[in-house]
C-alpha cells in the first residue's frame, strides 16, 4: 500500500517518547500491564526495559529506535489492519516497522494472548 512521502517522513520523525505513555495507557485501560506491555516491545526490537527507558530518556525518533532495533525474524509475520493501513501492503520499511510495533500493542489492549501476539503458536 502507497503511503505518502510526507506520512512516511511525519513518522520517520515522530518520537517513540511522544507515543510511548499513549501505548501503556491503551493496554492498562484494557487491564493489561505495563510489564506486558514491554514484553511484546522487547519481542519485536531486542530492547529491555532499561534499554526502552533510554530510547524514552534520549527522546529518539522512529526512525532511530528502529536503526538500533534488531527486529524479531517473525515480525513480517504480523499481519492486518492498522490506522487503515494494510501492514504487509505497506511499501515503506520504517513506516511498516512502526505499524508493527502499532499492531502489537493493539493486540494487547484487545486481550490476545502474549504467545500469539509473538507469533510463536
Amino acid at each position: 500500500m502507497k503511503t505518502t512521502p510526507e506520512h512516511n517522513a511525519r513518522i520517520a520523525k515522530m518520537t517513540f517518547a511522544s507515543v510511548y505513555p499513549h501505548y501503556v495507557t491503551k493496554v492498562e485501560k484494557k487491564g493489561r500491564t505495563k510489564e506486558e506491555l514491554h514484553t511484546v516491545i522487547h519481542w519485536l526490537t531486542g530492547f529491555d526495559d532499561d534499554r526502552i527507558q533510554g530510547l524514552i530518556d534520549e527522546k529518539v525518533t522512529f526512525d532511530t529506535f528502529f536503526q538500533r532495533a534488531e527486529l524479531n525474524p517473525n515480525a513480517p509475520l504480523i499481519k492486518g489492519v492498522i490506522c487503515g493501513y494494510r501492514i504487509e501492503e505497506i511499501d515503506n520499511e520504517l513506516t511498516r516497522k512502526t505499524r508493527y510495533l502499532d499492531k502489537v500493542v493493539d493486540e494487547l489492549a484487545k486481550g490476545r494472548k502474549i504467545e500469539k501476539i509473538m507469533r510463536q503458536a
